[in-house]
């Protein structure tokens, strides 16, 4: 991690414990295995006020761009909301993409599925996005 440990915007961090406690008995594993992930990242992340956290670091509503080990790139918009919608390049902090995102940094790798199909990307743009929007939805 460039910066030693995941960092997290202090609204940020409510509305993911809030998101986690209304989810806590959800039934569905992909998102289970998801919310599980998102649940220990917020317990290691370091909580800060929002001026004192890198522009570059991951956040609700930022705007990420990834590059593939093959060398393909992907931009989307991490969102609070519980719906994925890929074709407005929006992804679901409660995915296993986006969980695996928020609190990282430009630069930091990430590796998601299983061993023999695990797919490897790396960080390269964050732009933080200042509109407002719900916390989160249904």
């Amino acid at each position: 991690m460039k910066y030693g440990s995941l960092i997290m915007e202090k609204k940020d961090y409510l509305t993911l414990k809030r998101i986690l406690n209304f989810h806590r008995y959800y039934e569905d594993y992909a998102h289970k295995d998801a919310l599980e992930q998102l649940g220990d990242r917020i317990d290691k992340a370091l909580v800060e006020d929002e001026w004192d956290i890198p522009d570059d670091v991951v956040r609700l509503n930022s705007k990420v761009t990834v590059e593939f080990m093959k060398g393909s790139r992907q931009s989307f918009q991490l969102v609070a909301s519980t719906r994925d919608d890929l074709k407005k390049n929006m992804v679901s902090v409660v995915s296993t993409l986006g969980a695996s995102l928020v609190g990282l940094a430009v630069d930091d790798q990430i590796q998601l599925g299983f061993p023999l199909d695990a797919q490897s990307f790396k960080i390269v743009d964050v732009e933080q996005s200042h509109e407002v929007s719900p916390s989160f939805d249904l």
